[in-house]
């Protein structure tokens, strides 16, 4: 084995890094070189070092992209709009894959600190790079990086209801039927591509409204970032936009991406004038439905612990990180 390391950006398409994506278990949307190139384009800021694992057949095995920023070496992809990060390989390599890309950053590359985050506590990449970084001279520290509440999807919709606890099941069936009491039916509308910028205007404005942290969040390059991505994955069915629509508005609306067996739930946001009728949820409780119809395994509502995930039933699944110093 041996670990190639280049800054040159055109790596993105290395051939076959989408096929480690793929077939390691770990691997999601977040991981993929696609997504990871519209990241780097619009929110890098260091020194770009993609790390790929090369066996002696010259088939790659093994893929890591990292960012070198005032020092402190990142996993790409940032702290605030990519939920899963950290490399990916063909299964069983992940032990072999790991003790070559940490010999290779130990010894190859400048860096003061290290600072690793996204790696799902279950899964394997956490603990195969906190073992192989021990034996390299460098200080270890495993720390916490939020939650992910996720549901594990059955074969129908009936069956995830009737699995939720009685107060949950009540719940969401109340919301929808709240919802046509009082303003008559409603309708879930998914964008296409003739009506994407329109969409997107529509979301942006709803998200712009919001108070606080959230309303802020969506300044001019995130909103840039966002678009990009309808532009690009809305065509091979990963990005997707939904509303509700309630007296012929737009009350709510969420982005999703569907990537193997999961449908992520990215971002939201509300018009406050609909809040009593909590048209999020309704829409929520709709795309988990869908989810289902579509034959999805897992409707996973990503990184924040936030407490409208639990009403949904999902289970929190805890993430790390890494931090590495040199001794």
């Amino acid at each position: 084995m041996r670990v190639e390391l280049t800054g040159d950006a055109s790596a993105f398409h290395a051939r076959g890094w989408g096929d480690l994506v793929a077939a390691d278990p770990e691997g999601t949307f977040f991981h993929t070189p696609a997504y990871l190139k519209l990241w780097w384009e619009e929110f890098g800021r260091g020194t770009l070092l993609l790390a790929f694992v090369v066996n002696a057949e010259g088939r790659l095995v093994a893929a890591c992209p990292f960012e070198v920023v005032e020092g402190t070496l990142r996993f790409m992809g940032g702290f605030d709009v990519t939920d899963y990060m950290g490399p990916v390989s063909l299964p069983g390599l992940e032990e072999v894959a790991a003790n070559e890309l940490m010999r290779a950053l130990a010894f190859e590359v400048r860096w003061e600190r290290a600072d690793l985050r996204g790696l799902p506590i279950d899964g394997r990449w956490l603990a195969t790079l906190e073992a192989a970084a021990a034996p390299l001279g460098l200080s270890v520290e495993r720390g916490d990086d939020g939650v992910a509440p996720s549901i594990e999807l059955p074969h129908a919709f009936d069956a995830y209801l009737d699995g939720l606890p009685a107060r949950l099941r009540h719940e969401i069936r109340r919301k929808g039927r709240r919802l046509i009491e009082e303003v008559g039916p409603y309708r879930i509308t998914l964008s296409t591509p003739d009506t994407l910028d329109a969409d997107m205007d529509r979301f942006v404005e709803l998200h712009k409204s919001s108070p606080g942290p959230k309303g802020r969040f969506m300044h001019a390059g995130m909103e840039i970032f966002f678009r990009r991505l309808g532009e690009a994955f809305l065509a091979p069915h990963v990005f997707h936009l939904a509303f509700i629509e309630v007296e012929g508005r737009k009350a709510a609306g969420a982005i999703g991406f569907a990537f193997k067996k999961t449908l992520s739930l990215y971002n939201s946001a509300f018009d406050r004038e609909f809040s009593r009728l909590s048209p999020g949820m309704v829409l929520v409780a709709d795309l988990i439905r869908r989810a289902i119809a579509a034959g999805r395994e897992r409707f996973d509502m990503l990184k924040g612990d936030l407490e409208y995930k639990y009403r949904f039933g999902a289970v929190p699944r805890e993430i790390g990180k890494l931090r590495f110093t040199r001794e």
